[in-house]
C-alpha cells in the first residue's frame, strides 16, 4: 500500500492526502497533456514512450513518500566502547526536487551528532537524507526534518547539518543565475549550545578538499 491508496496523514510533513492515488495511465495521461501544452506532439515517435519513461522517472525521484525514516534508525549499537566524540558524514551526494517549480535541487550535505551511548550504521544516516530529498520540499524544511529526525530517533547528545545546494528554479528559469548555491544548517543540543564544537563541525567539513 502506498501513501495515496487510501486518506492518510503524514507527521513528517503535517500534509493530508485525501484522495486516491492516480493510475499510471493518468498520469501517463498528464504527462502528455504536458506535451501539448509545451506546443509538442505527444504521438510522433521521438516523445510517444515519454510518457511512461516520465512516470517511472517519478516513481525514483519521490521514493521518499513510501519510506518511514524513523524506522531506518530504529537498530542501534551500544557497543561502542565508550566512544563519545562526533560522528560524522561528509559530501553525501543530495537530490531533490523544489516544490514551487519540481525542478532538481542539486547538492552535498554534511550531518554530524554527538553519540549518548549508542550509535547507528552511518549509511542509515544517508538514508534519512534520501527519504527527505526524495520528496516535493524546501531547501529549508528538508535540513529541519533531517535533524529532528535524528535527534528524536537516535536521542543523541546533539545533531548538526549543513546542505549546500544548487537550485535549477533559478540558475535555468526566473532570474537564471548560475553557480549560486544555498546554504542551510539546522543545529541541536550540544551543537547549539557549544560554538566551539560548532566550530569543529565546520572544520571537519574542509578536510581532504
Amino acid at each position: 500500500m502506498t501513501p495515496y491508496d487510501e486518506a492518510t496523514c503524514s507527521e513528517d510533513t503535517g500534509e493530508i492526502a485525501s484522495q486516491q492515488r492516480p493510475s499510471r495511465d493518468e498520469a501517463e495521461n498528464a504527462v502528455k497533456l504536458l506535451i501539448r501544452w509545451a506546443g509538442d506532439d505527444p504521438t510522433r515517435e521521438g516523445l510517444v514512450d515519454t510518457p511512461g519513461r516520465v512516470v517511472r522517472s517519478y516513481e525514483e525521484f519521490f521514493a521518499g513518500y513510501g519510506e518511514n525514516p524513523d524506522e531506518i534508525l530504529t537498530r542501534t549499537f551500544e557497543e561502542i566502547e565508550g566512544y563519545d566524540d562526533m560522528v560524522m558524514l561528509r559530501n553525501v551526494s543530495l537530490q531533490s526536487h523544489c516544490e514551487h517549480h519540481m525542478v532538481p535541487i542539486l547538492g552535498k550535505a554534511h550531518i554530524a551528532y554527538m553519540p549518548d551511548k549508542r550509535v547507528v550504521g552511518i549509511s542509515k544516516l544517508a538514508r534519512v537524507l534520501d527519504i527527505f530529498s526524495k520528496r516535493l520540499q524546501t531547501q529549508e524544511t528538508m535540513t529541519s526534518q533531517i535533524a529532528d529526525t535524528i535527534q528524536n530517533a537516535l536521542k543523541p547528545r546533539g545533531v548538526a547539518i549543513l546542505i549546500d545546494a544548487n537550485h535549477e528554479c533559478m540558475s535555468t528559469r526566473g532570474v537564471c543565475k548560475t553557480d549560486v548555491s544555498m546554504i542551510t544548517t539546522r543545529f541541536t543540543g550540544v551543537f547549539e549550545t557549544e560554538s566551539d564544537l560548532r566550530a569543529r563541525f565546520y572544520e571537519h567539513m574542509k578536510l581532504g578538499k
